[in-house]
């Protein structure tokens, strides 16, 4: 089987490199890794202890993001390597100083990942959530380095679990420790024969609760919302924002409105610009403005939306009428009642939080004006759904702690083995 995957991966990667030619999206994914080696050679030295993390995009980053902190504060001396597969993820922290090196990881070849842990020799291998290459799990297992899947959501339908699905289920066998989300997860893995299993639910629930703790304060916003019911509109896309602009553009109640797209284009935040019949600016002509006079701002930029939402009333979390739904968690945590699209299904926090009515999901335009105009108009209600998010986050807390337990052993064995 192994000559077969080896085979699929090789003919994956020619079809790749044809694509990217006429894929802006596929172009990064593929001219990006060309870079990887000598990222590596440039900032990793044979006398570095090296801990290695691996995430597939954005999400997958935010579960890993807490184990990564806390093992740059226990480890000072080691050096973190981050890795992405997605373009998604890597391009946006390709330049953030949040591990020492930060770059693609190489397909599955062999040759990729005998060139990748030859350059990196890392102690410890932490995949998050969905992460398991066979070669590269091979190559670690061979090696001795112990590699944890933490956050591990499996289900059902997942190819593990299935008769044909031999091949990847020895790939399983090579990781050290599953840390999974949830019981379910837990004994879909027992029934295939592992027991190296510990339920430490989501990393994530760490990440969002550490936003508490942060600055969360913006000039902007607090000269924009003043003391008025503030309404915050994240990530989201143009069926979400017909709905909201129809809102905006009827409303008579004293409401300040922000939007922040998924898309920051020019032309995309210009054509809800000019949909909008009030006061309107976006964040990147704040300067010298007189925000009072304004009702609607429209985020032009990325990386204030978590602090923005420290200042809304209610918040509206975008994609749930489009591809997919975006973080509810980081409002959520706010204790605010969030509204959202239809599509939730496989989001188990949003799906639990609809069920604990903290998360109100519509499905057309009359649905979204009754929530919004409920929470504005009954504070009862407004405060008592968003202690529901607020709550649902606090009981979920923990489970970086539980991780690390496992892995600070580990490094503790391996230090005194050197």
């Amino acid at each position: 089987m192994y000559f077969l995957y080896n085979l699929l991966v090789l003919i994956a990667s020619a079809i790749l490199r044809v694509l990217a030619l006429v894929n802006t999206k596929l172009s990064l994914f593929v001219n990006g890794r060309k870079d990887t080696f000598s990222i590596l050679k440039k900032y990793i030295s044979k006398e570095d202890k090296v801990i290695w993390i691996h995430a597939a995009s954005l999400g997958e980053y935010e579960q890993g993001l807490p184990i990564l902190e806390e093992l740059k504060r226990r480890y000072p001396s080691h050096k973190i390597i981050l890795t992405f597969f997605s373009p998604s993820g890597y391009e946006v922290k390709k330049n953030s100083k949040v591990a020492d090196v930060i770059c693609y990881l190489p397909l599955d070849t062999n040759k990729n990942v005998d060139l990748f842990i030859e350059a990196t020799h890392p102690t410890v291998v932490i995949f998050i959530k969905y992460e398991i290459w066979p070669n590269y799990l091979l190559a670690l297992k061979k090696k001795n380095i112990p590699t944890f899947l933490v956050s591990a959501l499996f289900k059902e339908n997942q190819i593990y679990f299935k008769w044909y699905g031999e091949f990847m289920r020895k790939a399983l066998t090579k990781f050290s420790h599953f840390f999974v989300q949830n019981e379910n997860s837990n004994d879909l893995l027992k029934s295939i024969g592992f027991n190296n299993i510990t339920i430490t639910g989501d990393t994530r629930f760490d990440r969002v609760n550490e936003i508490l703790e942060r600055d969360n304060s913006l000039d902007f916003m607090n000269r924009f919302k003043q003391n008025k019911f503030c309404f915050v509109a994240g990530s989201t896309w143009p069926e979400d924002e017909k709905i909201i602009i129809d809102y905006i553009n009827q409303n008579t109640h004293s409401i300040q409105f922000v939007i922040a797209p998924h898309t920051i284009k020019a032309k995309h935040i210009e054509t809800i610009k000019q949909a909008i019949t009030k006061p309107v600016l976006c964040y990147s002509e704040l300067e010298n403005s007189e925000l009072e006079k304004y009702e609607v701002i429209i985020i032009d930029t990325i990386g204030i939306l978590t602090k923005i939402y420290s200042y809304a009333d209610v918040a509206y979390v975008g994609g749930g009428f489009a591809t997919g739904l975006h973080n509810t968690l980081e409002p959520a945590i706010f204790g605010i009642p969030v509204i959202i699209g239809p599509k939730l299904e496989g989001f188990i926090e949003a799906e639990d939080l609809v069920q604990l009515k903290g998360v109100l999901a519509i499905n057309n335009t009359i649905e979204f004006n009754k929530q919004l105009n409920s929470c504005f108009e009954n504070e009862k209600f407004k405060k008592s759904t968003g202690l529901i998010n607020y709550q649902y986050i606090k009981e979920k807390v923990g489970a970086t702690e539980k991780v690390m337990n496992v892995i600070t052993s580990v490094l503790r064995n391996s230090v005194s083995k050197h």
